[in-house]
């Protein structure tokens, strides 16, 4: 059964930081490209960052560039999102989520897997 479990979130002033992970089970971790999503209410679901499986080839939303990091450690099935000098537009509900061969990162549909989501909260 596939499992992907966010934590990290939180509640934080604008100018933290805060870093999330994403624990996978279920599949062969290493082989799935990996994603950040982000969804704030009233919004549709954004790409924020996103790690792919061969290569390590890494891609962020203009948004971020520049103060999130995405990162993974395949010996841990573990997915990372570094996010500093937080603002309070970041404020949302953060997904993980895996796919085979995504080509479009920023595409949801492009992704298998999803986890539950961990709220990230930054405030003025």
């Amino acid at each position: 059964q596939v499992q992907l479990v966010e934590s990290g979130g939180g509640s934080v002033q604008a100018g933290g930081s805060l870093r999330l992970s994403c624990a996978a089970s279920g599949y062969t971790y290493s082989s799935y490209d990996m994603g950040w999503f982000r969804q704030a209410p009233g919004k549709e679901r954004e790409g924020v960052a996103a790690i792919y499986s061969v290569g390590g080839s890494t891609y962020y939303a203009d948004s971020v560039k520049g103060r999130f990091t995405i990162s993974r450690d395949n010996a841990k099935n573990t997915l990372y999102l570094q996010m500093n000098s937080l603002k309070p537009e970041d404020t949302a509900m953060y997904y993980c989520a895996a796919g085979r061969r995504v080509w479009g990162w920023a595409d949801a549909r492009r992704y298998n897997y999803w986890g539950q989501g961990t709220q990230v909260t930054v405030s003025s």
